[in-house]
């Protein structure tokens, strides 16, 4: 109980420091920074795509909107919206206050369904005395106290970006494919992807938490255990695949699917329709037409590769994800969160209009692994990495733009650094959970 109410204390002083950020003078004009609001998740142009319909023209007429329509029907009105003595867009920031709140509960019930399924499948292997030496933190707790309280969720939600809303649909996803709630995993998975278009890789990682459970120890384990003394039957959930889950999860996410194509053609019939929402957004993201400066490694890039090879490495930049898919998925089947989280990752790290907001969700879901993790090398080099890369980006963009004492090399030297520390973040930790599996094995042959 006294762990609960210190959870909750922290939650609360989480979301109050947020409301005092909000009102604070100015805002910090936060929203006119490129590491968070980028031209996807600027909410600047979504009030600009609003005053356009508004205005019976096509939100994406000329290049400020590229993003959904549904989100510009959610949040426009609310843009609108102005009350006196306050700040600007102060319904929108509230909304995105109740959604940090909203995505770190899920992350926080999401932690602990899994820590509870691993410790099951510790007890089958009998090898609970292994759980009960180590230092068991909970780790759900852990991960949404990470999210409420990252300086970087604290920047995406003031900074008038929409990343708030897209990590909390994220989370919504796995939230119901972690309990097997096939409708709700579709309506997220779905969701996220219509938003953004990255989360379209997370299909493996939902499908295997339909089909299998829970992350779990290898399957081998269990296999060899009970082979020899019960027979298939014994074996736990985690061990066989369910397509019963997977099937459903097809079919909702068919019918969310045709939900969110038919809604969006009835919002821009008279502008276009489908096609032109998918090359404004869709054809936006992978073409990578805005080439202002962002926290992403692909803008300097292709500012100054020639026209007649873009094509061509706009090909290799975006298919070099779809490469890490299946060698992943097929080394890390048993593990589908932390499969999860290392799509998140890399998606963050390649994707055409990375923000904080990215860095700030999968951070808060490596902490659904804070026991698994605890050899992972090079933490704290990690986190002065990210402290440093997050100080020195404003400064290196104030001498380059404001003060003309730099150039765009200042910068982007900031940004090389982000993107190898997020390497070095997926690397090292891909090889201490697959070092904490083998020590799983080992002490499992032991027994």
């Amino acid at each position: 109980m006294a762990k609960l109410r210190r959870f909750w204390g922290w939650a609360i002083a989480s979301m109050l420091f947020r409301l005092a950020l909000i009102y604070f003078p100015r805002n910090l004009n936060l929203g006119f920074r490129p590491e968070i609001a980028t031209p996807v998740t600027s909410l600047r142009r979504l009030a600009e795509g609003y005053w356009l319909k508004q205005s019976s023209m096509s939100p994406y007429a000329g290049s400020m909107y590229h993003g959904s329509p549904l989100l510009l029907s959610l949040l426009g009105p609310l843009t609108a919206k102005r009350f006196e003595g306050q700040p600007s867009h102060i319904a929108c920031s509230l909304l995105f206050v109740v959604a940090d709140l909203i995505t770190a509960m899920l992350i926080r019930t999401t932690g602990q369904y899994l820590q509870s399924a691993y410790s099951q499948s510790l007890k089958h292997l009998n090898l609970m005395k292994h759980l009960e030496a180590s230092v068991c933190h909970p780790a759900g707790d852990i991960a949404a106290l990470i999210y409420l309280w990252n300086p970087l969720t604290f920047a995406a939600c003031v900074g008038s970006s929409t990343s708030p809303i897209e990590n909390m649909i994220v989370a919504l996803s796995l939230y119901g494919a972690c309990l097997g709630l096939s409708p709700l995993a579709a309506f997220g998975w779905v969701a996220a992807t219509h938003l953004s278009l990255y989360p379209a890789i997370l299909l493996i990682p939902v499908i295997l938490l339909l089909g299998y459970g829970p992350d779990s120890p290898p399957r081998k384990l269990f296999v060899g255990r009970n082979f020899s003394s019960n027979g298939y039957e014994s074996l736990p959930q985690t061990c066989h695949f369910s397509w019963r889950p997977v099937v459903y999860f097809i079919l909702w996410a068919s019918i969310w699917s045709s939900f969110v194509l038919v809604l969006c053609s009835i919002s821009l019939m008279q502008y276009g329709g489908l096609f032109e929402m998918f090359r404004r957004t869709y054809g936006f993201i992978l073409a990578i037409e805005d080439l202002s400066p962002n926290i992403g490694v692909l803008w300097y890039f292709f500012a100054e590769v020639f026209d007649f090879f873009r094509d061509f490495f706009l090909i290799v930049f975006h298919v070099n994800i779809l490469f890490m898919i299946l060698p992943l998925a097929m080394r890390l089947n048993h593990r589908p969160c932390f499969l999860a989280f290392v799509y998140i990752a890399i998606s963050s790290m390649l994707k055409s209009y990375p923000s904080v907001g990215d860095s700030a969700l999968y951070l808060a879901l490596l902490g659904w692994f804070v026991n698994e993790l605890a050899d992972m090398k090079c933490s704290f080099f990690l986190l002065c990495g990210y402290v440093g890369v997050t100080l020195l980006s404003p400064v290196m963009h104030n001498l380059w733009i404001w003060r003309g004492t730099g150039n765009a090399n200042f910068y982007y030297a900031t940004a090389m650094a982000y993107a190898c520390l997020q390497i070095i973040l997926v690397v090292e930790s891909v090889s201490a959970m697959l070092q904490h599996d083998r020590k799983m094995r080992k002490q499992s042959i032991e027994k």
